[in-house]
């Protein structure tokens, strides 16, 4: 069999809803049986019939217990006859069908799963950790429970492997702010992540409703040496914001002393002023002011 005749033969089970008989109409015939027999129960066999309607009577009692199921807010029962699946029921209340329908009851209620810390390599190589937290639930009840073995097991596994695939499609830092990063890209990548997701659970009969990564960070064997990294780019970033503000300081200083003819200064005194004003605003320290009490070209 090809891979997509095998894929075709998985997802051909679809939910398709059904109605079955309210319960409340067996109850009061339930009710009704239960008079019979303990009535009949009272009275002398004198016909020899008698044991023939007792015991027809106890198969009744018993074929209609056996058809009970009740399903509460947020549950359906996907019901089978002979391993065929006939449809689902939705309907919540005390619900009869005949004991050789077989009811299987599931939960469409949201599940919240946190994944395990898992170690995945990114774009560029760099070993990191990542963590997710998804919201999911059932919306197929036939393939949830027909087309995978176990939906919870199987929505556990395919959690970690998209979260593997998205953590090596994306690299974990871009120093140089040019690439969508895992680090700096949070609402896209977690959309990304959303949607793969939805793909590989949708055999599962499984949709998401919302996702987001819970822990993101460096492997600790090069957790060091990076934050060593993202510190000096830090550095260089915040040095080179500070030359640029300093050098606009000294031309807009030179434009406006000139301007107004405060002092004239040669090329020499010039070099000299803009070297001690880019010493002043530059420095890591406060300079201490030297009062020059003679001449400045002395």
């Amino acid at each position: 069999m090809s891979e997509s005749s095998a894929v075709a033969a998985m997802t051909a089970t679809r939910e398709n809803s059904i109605k079955t008989m309210s319960g409340y109409p067996m109850l009061l015939l339930l009710f009704a049986l239960a008079l019979i027999f303990f009535f009949s129960a009272g009275q002398v066999p004198t016909d020899p019939r008698y044991g023939l309607l007792m015991t027809a009577i106890i198969f009744a009692v018993v074929f209609v217990l056996a058809g009970f199921f009740m399903l509460q807010p947020n549950q359906v029962a996907a019901i089978t006859v002979f391993g065929r699946y006939i449809g689902t029921e939705r309907r919540v209340g005390l619900h009869w069908v005949p004991p050789w329908h077989w009811r299987k009851r599931l939960s469409i209620r949201a599940q919240n799963e946190i994944s395990d810390k898992i170690k995945v390599n990114d774009l560029r190589g760099n070993p990191i950790e990542m963590a997710a937290q998804v919201v999911w639930r059932v919306h197929d009840s036939a393939q949830a429970l027909y087309n995978v073995d176990n939906y919870r097991a199987f929505a556990s596994v395919q959690i970690e492997a998209a979260v593997r695939a998205i953590g090596a499609r994306y690299p974990y830092d871009d120093f140089e702010h040019a690439e969508v990063t895992l680090r700096g890209n949070h609402d896209q990548v977690g959309e990304e992540l959303r949607g793969e997701l939805v793909k590989r659970l949708a055999v599962a009969g499984i949709t998401v409703d919302e996702c987001g990564f819970t822990h993101l960070a460096y492997a600790p064997e090069i957790a060091g040496a990076m934050l060593r990294r993202q510190q000096a780019a830090a550095v260089v970033a915040a040095r080179q914001t500070l030359v640029e503000g300093a050098v606009g300081m000294v031309e807009m200083a030179l434009e406006q002393l000139s301007a107004k003819q405060v002092v004239e200064l040669d090329d020499e005194r010039r070099a000299a002023m803009v070297s001690n004003l880019m010493v002043v605003l530059c420095g890591e320290r406060d300079t201490q002011p030297v009062v020059n009490a003679g001449s400045l070209y002395q």
